[in-house]
Protein backbone atom coordinates (compact mmCIF):
# COMPACT_ATOMS: atom_id res chain seq x y z
CA UNK A 1 0.00 0.00 0.00
CA UNK A 2 1.26 3.26 -1.00
CA UNK A 3 1.88 5.80 2.09
CA UNK A 4 -0.49 8.24 -0.13
CA UNK A 5 -3.58 5.90 0.24
CA UNK A 6 -2.48 5.49 3.78
CA UNK A 7 -3.06 9.45 4.43
CA UNK A 8 -5.89 9.95 2.07
CA UNK A 9 -7.77 7.25 3.85
CA UNK A 10 -6.52 8.55 7.43
CA UNK A 11 -8.02 12.12 6.44
CA UNK A 12 -11.27 10.53 5.13
CA UNK A 13 -12.15 8.79 8.00
CA UNK A 14 -10.92 12.33 10.24
CA UNK A 15 -13.24 14.24 8.21
CA UNK A 16 -16.19 11.73 8.87
CA UNK A 17 -15.07 12.17 12.88
CA UNK A 18 -16.39 15.98 12.64
CA UNK A 19 -19.94 16.27 13.41
CA UNK A 20 -21.72 19.62 13.68
CA UNK A 21 -22.66 20.62 17.33
CA UNK A 22 -25.83 19.78 18.82
CA UNK A 23 -27.75 22.99 18.41
CA UNK A 24 -28.78 24.60 22.23
CA UNK A 25 -31.25 27.29 22.10
CA UNK A 26 -30.64 30.78 23.90
CA UNK A 27 -33.53 30.16 26.09
CA UNK A 28 -33.28 29.21 29.85
CA UNK A 29 -32.67 25.31 30.37
CA UNK A 30 -35.54 24.63 32.81
CA UNK A 31 -35.88 21.05 34.24
CA UNK A 32 -38.45 18.95 35.54
CA UNK A 33 -36.90 16.22 38.24
CA UNK A 34 -37.70 13.79 35.37
CA UNK A 35 -36.07 16.12 32.36
CA UNK A 36 -32.88 16.65 34.53
CA UNK A 37 -32.91 12.07 35.15
CA UNK A 38 -33.08 11.71 31.58
CA UNK A 39 -30.16 14.21 30.63
CA UNK A 40 -28.23 12.96 33.78
CA UNK A 41 -29.05 9.54 31.49
CA UNK A 42 -27.76 10.07 28.41
CA UNK A 43 -24.72 11.60 29.52
CA UNK A 44 -24.20 9.08 31.01
CA UNK A 45 -25.21 6.84 27.72
CA UNK A 46 -22.88 8.83 25.90
CA UNK A 47 -19.87 8.02 28.02
CA UNK A 48 -20.36 4.56 27.77
CA UNK A 49 -20.34 4.73 24.09
CA UNK A 50 -17.51 6.63 23.94
CA UNK A 51 -15.96 4.25 26.44
CA UNK A 52 -16.98 1.41 23.98
CA UNK A 53 -15.70 3.07 20.77
CA UNK A 54 -12.82 4.01 22.28
CA UNK A 55 -11.72 0.04 23.00
CA UNK A 56 -11.15 -0.54 18.95
CA UNK A 57 -8.13 -1.26 18.16
CA UNK A 58 -8.28 0.32 14.41
CA UNK A 59 -7.92 3.94 14.94
CA UNK A 60 -10.40 4.64 11.98
CA UNK A 61 -12.78 2.87 12.92
CA UNK A 62 -12.56 4.03 16.83
CA UNK A 63 -12.76 8.08 15.38
CA UNK A 64 -16.02 7.07 13.12
CA UNK A 65 -17.63 5.10 16.20
CA UNK A 66 -16.70 7.64 18.87
CA UNK A 67 -17.96 10.60 16.75
CA UNK A 68 -21.76 10.87 17.76
CA UNK A 69 -20.88 10.07 21.46
CA UNK A 70 -18.12 12.84 21.19
CA UNK A 71 -20.67 15.16 20.48
CA UNK A 72 -23.98 13.83 22.62
CA UNK A 73 -21.60 14.11 25.73
CA UNK A 74 -20.84 17.76 24.53
CA UNK A 75 -24.45 18.78 24.59
CA UNK A 76 -25.55 16.74 27.86
CA UNK A 77 -22.92 18.17 30.03
CA UNK A 78 -23.96 21.26 28.99
CA UNK A 79 -27.52 20.74 29.38
CA UNK A 80 -27.15 19.17 32.59
CA UNK A 81 -24.23 22.53 33.62
CA UNK A 82 -27.32 24.67 32.68
CA UNK A 83 -30.68 23.07 33.69
CA UNK A 84 -32.36 24.86 36.48
CA UNK A 85 -34.78 22.12 38.12
CA UNK A 86 -38.12 23.82 38.97
CA UNK A 87 -40.18 22.56 41.35
CA UNK A 88 -43.49 21.02 41.05
CA UNK A 89 -46.32 23.77 40.60
CA UNK A 90 -48.13 24.44 44.45
CA UNK A 91 -50.95 26.09 43.43
CA UNK A 92 -53.86 25.42 40.21
CA UNK A 93 -54.43 29.03 39.90
CA UNK A 94 -52.75 29.89 36.80
CA UNK A 95 -50.51 27.94 34.37
CA UNK A 96 -46.77 27.51 34.97
CA UNK A 97 -44.09 25.28 33.96
CA UNK A 98 -44.56 21.90 34.81
CA UNK A 99 -48.48 22.37 34.80
CA UNK A 100 -50.88 19.94 32.41
CA UNK A 101 -53.20 22.31 30.65
CA UNK A 102 -56.33 21.11 28.85
CA UNK A 103 -57.69 23.86 26.60
CA UNK A 104 -60.50 24.10 23.67
CA UNK A 105 -59.74 25.56 20.30
CA UNK A 106 -62.12 27.40 18.76
CA UNK A 107 -62.87 24.85 16.37
CA UNK A 108 -63.84 22.55 19.10
CA UNK A 109 -61.23 20.51 19.61
CA UNK A 110 -59.55 20.06 22.88
CA UNK A 111 -55.94 19.33 23.85
CA UNK A 112 -53.89 18.51 26.82
CA UNK A 113 -50.34 19.38 27.22
CA UNK A 114 -47.69 19.11 29.58
CA UNK A 115 -45.27 22.05 30.08
CA UNK A 116 -41.98 21.16 30.20
CA UNK A 117 -38.16 21.59 29.46
CA UNK A 118 -37.05 21.70 25.99
CA UNK A 119 -34.95 18.11 26.18
CA UNK A 120 -38.53 16.80 27.49
CA UNK A 121 -40.83 18.04 25.50
CA UNK A 122 -42.65 15.51 23.01
CA UNK A 123 -45.98 16.68 21.58
CA UNK A 124 -46.87 13.26 20.39
CA UNK A 125 -46.70 12.24 24.04
CA UNK A 126 -48.32 15.35 25.10
CA UNK A 127 -45.60 17.58 26.74
CA UNK A 128 -44.82 20.83 25.13
CA UNK A 129 -41.62 22.81 25.78
CA UNK A 130 -42.07 26.58 27.73
CA UNK A 131 -40.58 28.14 25.05
CA UNK A 132 -43.39 26.70 22.37
CA UNK A 133 -45.66 29.51 21.11
CA UNK A 134 -48.55 27.48 22.87
CA UNK A 135 -46.72 27.01 26.54
CA UNK A 136 -45.93 31.04 26.20
CA UNK A 137 -49.63 32.17 25.10
CA UNK A 138 -50.98 29.80 28.13
CA UNK A 139 -48.34 30.59 31.39
CA UNK A 140 -49.61 32.99 33.43
CA UNK A 141 -52.78 32.59 32.37
CA UNK A 142 -56.24 30.96 34.60
CA UNK A 143 -59.15 28.73 34.02
CA UNK A 144 -61.76 29.92 31.42
CA UNK A 145 -59.31 32.68 30.00
CA UNK A 146 -60.04 32.93 26.60
CA UNK A 147 -56.23 33.08 24.79
CA UNK A 148 -55.12 34.59 21.40
CA UNK A 149 -52.50 31.92 19.31
CA UNK A 150 -52.30 33.71 15.87
CA UNK A 151 -55.14 33.59 14.38
CA UNK A 152 -57.10 31.32 16.67
CA UNK A 153 -58.80 31.07 20.15
CA UNK A 154 -58.18 28.86 22.46
CA UNK A 155 -60.64 28.60 25.72
CA UNK A 156 -57.83 26.84 28.70
CA UNK A 157 -60.70 24.86 30.54
CA UNK A 158 -58.69 22.75 33.36
CA UNK A 159 -55.20 23.24 34.96
CA UNK A 160 -53.08 20.29 36.71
Amino acid sequence: MSVAFAKEESAEAAAETILPARPISGRINLVTEAGLKTLRDELVRAQQAFATANALEDVNERRRQSAVPVRDMHYYAERVRTAQLMPAPTSNEVIAFGHTVTFERDDGRRQTFRIVGEDEANPSQASISHGSPVAVALIGKAVGEIVQLGQREIEILSIS
